[in-house]
């Protein structure tokens, strides 16, 4: 047979697959995997290609090779029921934030496909009470120790004081215990600095560059980015995208561009909403933007005749406010599915080194960029 595919690093991409598998428990309860013949038609490759990656495997203790019988995943039936094929979700704003409710039922949906339990938090369901502390979330952490499950996907802290400190101490307390973490959404150190965690998001920096980059293209030129205080780093790396945009227009951003400010904050809001204008706020997220929105609504400043809006997240709200919000889609299966490969990996080698991974944003244009607005 002519293999087609064969590469240098094909069978490692091979062994990968099939090492995420065995990880999985996909081999049922004898372990019997398929034929060389089988994994020959599966990646369309040569028969030495596929012992290769089984040899790999067996070097690695993970599968047996016994002659005439097959080959054998080692852990799939011993592991089935155990702790290590628990994984639990830490999101302490699950609550209120739908895309983490988003990605959480993702990760959930493949957790059952893969024959692992899911913990939401403490239970087996997300709650209504779902939101967490920072005491609730060290005692979570500590249950999932005793528990021993074998992974934590973590969407760390913001909008508290302490969130740095507090996140990484939690990461590294399940580490340290042997708990494999898949950071969610942001990293838990200040952005641009990374951890030595795995990451799964959007690409922030390019979002917030998409934003910027078609207000500019509508003539705008004085932008102005609206967030809450202690955001998140993935909210900073928003703003650097806007910062690159400016630049390459050769654009001096005015002095105090950024507005870190609560909305519910009178005297913030009446700074907003008062004379003079930017031509367009860009805010950290939907939820902000609707917000902001209600209140040029109120001082009768209108949208986007007057000053322009755009969010980022595209929640389901994004649609139903008026005017309806220009802004960036969060790919929420594609980041589930993302982060629960980084579990598989990470599972099966925990010396990997920490990866980030971004997935591309998309730019959602609809009526509050003033897109639309007549030509004069």
């Amino acid at each position: 047979m002519q293999d087609s595919q064969n590469s240098p690093s094909r069978f490692h991409e091979i062994a990968r697959q099939l090492r995420e598998e065995v990880a999985a428990g996909r081999y049922g309860k004898d372990g019997r995997m398929p034929s060389e013949a089988q994994l020959v038609r599966r990646f369309g490759v040569s028969r030495p290609t596929v012992a290769r990656a089984l040899r790999v495997l067996a070097d690695e203790g993970r599968v047996e090779r016994r002659a005439g019988s097959g080959t054998f995943a080692k852990n799939s039936g011993s592991a089935r029921g155990s702790s290590a094929t628990v994984l639990a979700l830490l999101i302490p704003d699950l609550g209120n934030t739908e895309i983490f409710q988003l990605i959480g039922g993702e990760i959930a949906s493949l957790a059952r496909v893969h024959n692992y339990s899911i913990l939401w938090g403490g239970s087996t369901q997300p709650g209504p009470d779902a939101d967490l502390s920072l005491q609730h979330g060290e005692q979570l952490c500590r249950q999932f120790i005793e528990r021993g499950v074998g992974g934590v996907f973590f969407a760390p802290y913001e909008l508290v004081p302490e969130k740095e400190e507090a996140n990484r101490r939690l990461a590294v307390m399940l580490r340290e215990a042997g708990i494999s973490v898949v950071l969610l959404d942001r990293d838990v150190t200040p952005f641009p600095a990374r951890s030595d965690f795995d990451v799964v998001s959007i690409d922030n920096l390019a979002g917030g560059f998409l934003l910027a980059e078609h207000l500019l293209r509508l003539g705008c030129k004085r932008l102005h980015f609206v967030a809450r205080p202690l955001s998140a780093p993935s909210v900073d790396t928003r703003i650097a995208g806007v910062r690159e945009a400016l630049g390459r227009a050769c654009i001096v951003p005015e002095s105090g561009w950024v507005r870190i400010g609560e909305l519910d904050d009178k005297r913030f809001l009446r700074s907003l909403v008062t004379a003079p204008y930017p031509d367009a706020f860009l805010c950290a997220n939907d939820h902000t933007a609707a917000t902001l929105l209600q209140g040029l609504h109120a001082a009768r400043v209108r949208v986007p005749e007057k000053v322009r809006v755009v969010g980022f997240d595209d929640v389901k709200f994004a649609t139903l406010v008026t005017p309806r919000l220009t802004t960036i889609a969060q790919p929420c299966r594609e980041i589930a599915l993302t982060a629960f490969r980084a579990m598989l990996e990470r599972q099966a080698d925990p010396t990997l080194p920490a990866c980030h991974r971004t997935l591309p944003p998309r730019l959602v244009v609809r009526d509050s960029c003033g897109a639309y607005l007549a030509r004069r």
